[in-house]
């Protein structure tokens, strides 16, 4: 099974690394993903205004070259789903925008929302299946209490990235158990990081990380897990000496799925 894969980025470039750590774990479960050619930043964060459509545009081609591929469209990065999917709500249902766009486009068939955007983390458990996972590790994470990370940009706004329960979100945790350790539900796991303020309201954010650390060891968790890269920057970044290790789920998934030394080859 092939995908349409939008690396964005930090994935191809301060975190190459992440995105290696995808592309074997995905052939270990028999998925592949097809990078798109030419592919552009999104960048980064959702433009809010509704008369903004030159910064969407990046977005809108990947997604036309997911449909013209007749494929699903793949991302690692949070931030990059969250910006994709949102843009494709509003090629679906915002006729200003979806006619705007296109007219900048101007491309043979019009772009109308057609393509499905999707997490890798929703592929595991939506199209590969945490028990077939499951079946795949080959290093299981065994005795190891392990905390989700979702931050904001995965699960809000809830009805149009419809990722999971923005309350209460279990599809890491499912994913910890896939993998053979023990899941640590603290009541920091959906709050922000302050990544978007980290550079200048320095100390606010590092507050924001320090509760959300204190969180997670106060209740057991013996590391974090998360799925977006500038919350792992963040959280690594202010971490302490003596504070729990801060990981990307693509790190951990390609460990236990025994592929992890193929990158580091």
């Amino acid at each position: 099974m092939k995908y349409s894969y939008y690396p964005g980025c930090t994935l191809k470039n301060k975190a190459k690394d992440l995105d290696a750590y995808a592309r074997v774990s995905a052939r270990a479960l028999g998925f592949e993903l097809e990078e798109i050619e030419d592919w552009q930043c999104c960048g980064g964060v959702y433009p809010l205004g509704s008369d903004e459509i030159a910064t969407k545009l990046s977005s809108v081609r990947a997604l036309n070259a997911a449909k013209e591929k007749g494929q699903d469209l793949i991302t690692v990065c949070s931030a990059c789903h969250h910006v994709l999917k949102r843009v494709n709500d509003d090629m679906k249902n915002v006729e200003d925008i979806r006619t705007r766009a296109n007219n900048y486009m101007k491309l043979d068939t019009p772009y109308e929302g057609e393509t499905e955007v999707l997490h890798f983390l929703e592929v595991l458990r939506d199209r590969v299946g945490f028990d077939k996972v499951k079946e795949k590790v080959v290093n299981p994470f065994k005795g190891k209490k392990i905390g989700a990370y979702y931050g904001c940009l995965l699960l809000r706004p809830g009805k149009i990235l419809q990722f999971d329960d923005p309350e209460n979100p279990k599809i890491m945790e499912d994913l910890i158990r896939a993998l053979g350790g023990e899941p640590v539900i603290y009541p920091y796991r959906n709050e922000c990081c302050g990544g978007y303020i980290s550079l200048k309201e320095k100390e606010m954010s590092k507050n924001m990380c320090d509760k959300i650390l204190e969180s997670a060891e106060g209740f057991g968790a013996d590391m974090l897990i998360t799925a977006c890269p500038l919350c792992r920057y963040n959280l690594v970044a202010n971490a302490t000496e003596n504070q729990i290790p801060v990981y990307y789920f693509t790190e951990l998934l390609a460990e236990a799925l025994g592929v992890k030394e193929e990158v580091q080859a």
